[in-house]
């Protein structure tokens, strides 16, 4: 809810301390005010509504928070006000009573706080009463010292329903427009927020990287002598010399991905190689994960349609078949991810989306993942932070989602580079399952 009042106080409490001071008004009135300003007063049902308004403003100041979190609430209650303050116009004067523009209040705050649809509704029942009032007013109070006063409270009337036109526009417009600009600035925080962990993701990789350059040398060369000094190579010297080598490759890529980020080497590359890419990559890294391919496209349009790439986005796109391949693991005892690609011409998009047949994400986790660090079970998503920055670098989009069957489904948006085209129409389904 927008802010009201520039206070500190939460939104929900300056709408409740309004319409607290909107009573103490109208009992002050009543009280002490009705000869100072020709107040026709009518006690015995003024009174009845005041106490009546006391007990629900009472009840509604009780129940502000969780009331007032809801639009349908807060619209609810704005309702009722209007409805008390029209009751004590009506028994303190109606059309003559000098503070009717006071019914603008609830308009008000419909305008700052609600939709724009909520003012309206409530400008259009404040006129109506009002309308009704004025050609309900006996004639004797249409006379005063002698003057007709019909076309003064008509230009009262008018007045009114000229204010409520411009509160309900311009107010609700400009609270609009500011509310857009909260949520440009919100976004902008969380970007920056973002850009700070992934910046100091990135030193303490860089840190890392630079202290295991050192052991990985000296177990290379410790695992060389083991070899010479035996004649038969042992099966866990080999796991171990298979091991190491994946580490020295991992280390050599990230070497490649930091100098290729760093001097912003981006290039276009064929649809066809990316998928050949991460082919080799998951057979030789990730041999016991069963993939099962679906490219629901021709192979010659696979190498007609190009993405914006660089050497960071094959490791994103591997961190998310990982996770999924574990995800599975976890819950049915098989590592099976499927991964489809599918293109949208008439969007320019390429579709690469990565289902897993593990537990799900949490529906409070699903905003979160790839765009914070969070708090859970499993780890702190940096896996997921690191994907979404590089796919975010290179125009590509991540959407997390859970299948309707069960597991996570994790789809990346390419953009197809301007001057490729796809035919809508010259498709195919190819399955190429891999397999241990």
């Amino acid at each position: 809810m927008t802010k009201i009042l520039g206070t500190s106080l939460p939104a929900a409490d300056q709408v409740a301390l309004l319409r607290t001071l909107g009573l103490l008004l109208q009992i002050g009135l009543t009280t002490f005010a009705a000869d100072t300003f020709g107040l026709s007063l009518q006690m015995e049902p003024l009174v009845h509504v005041l106490v009546l308004e006391t007990l629900y403003l009472s009840l509604t100041l009780v129940l502000r928070k969780p009331l007032f979190t809801k639009e349908s609430g807060l619209f609810i209650a704005l309702v009722l006000d209007t409805l008390f303050w029209i009751s004590w116009l009506y028994f303190s004067g109606g059309a003559t009573n000098a503070f009717i523009s006071l019914l603008l209040l609830p308009i008000a705050l419909a305008a700052v706080t609600l939709p724009i649809w909520a003012p309206w509704a409530l400008t259009a029942m404040s006129t109506l009463a009002y309308s009704l009032m004025i050609f309900t007013v006996p004639e004797s109070q249409m006379q005063h010292h002698g003057m007709d006063m019909s076309s003064h409270y008509l230009g009262m009337w008018f007045n009114f329903v000229i204010s409520a036109l411009v509160m309900t526009t311009s107010v609700a417009l400009i609270t609009k427009r500011m509310r857009r600009q909260d949520a440009q600035l919100a976004f902008m925080r969380e970007g920056q927020l973002r850009q700070e962990q992934l910046l100091a993701l990135g030193i303490a990789s860089a840190q890392m990287t630079h202290q295991l350059a050192t052991p990985l040398s000296t177990l290379r060369l410790l695992l060389d002598e083991v070899k010479e000094e035996s004649d038969d190579a042992s099966a866990n010297v080999s796991e171990m010399e298979t091991a190491l080598g994946r580490c020295e490759q991992t280390l050599a890529e990230l070497r490649l991905a930091t100098e290729s980020i760093r001097d912003r080497r981006q290039r276009p590359l064929p649809l066809s190689e990316l998928i050949d890419g991460l082919k080799q990559k998951t057979s030789l890294l990730m041999p016991q994960t069963e993939l099962n391919w679906q490219i629901a496209c021709k192979p010659s349009q696979l190498t007609g349609v190009q993405i914006l790439t660089d050497m960071s986005l094959a490791p994103a796109i591997m961190a998310l078949i990982e996770n999924a391949a574990r995800a599975s693991a976890e819950t049915i005892g098989v590592a099976q991810v499927d991964i489809s690609v599918d293109t949208e011409p008439n969007e320019g998009q390429i579709y690469l989306q990565i289902r897993d047949y593990g537990a799900g994400i949490a529906p409070s986790l699903l905003p979160q993942l790839g765009t914070l660090l969070v708090e859970s079970p499993k780890g702190l998503g940096v896996a997921l932070l690191l994907s979404h920055a590089s796919f975010e670098r290179l125009g590509a989009r991540l959407v997390l989602a859970n299948h309707t069957q069960g597991g996570t489904v994790a789809q990346v948006r390419f953009t197809v580079l301007a001057g490729q085209e796809t035919n809508p129409l010259d498709k195919t389904t190819l399955v190429d399952k891999v397999t241990p």
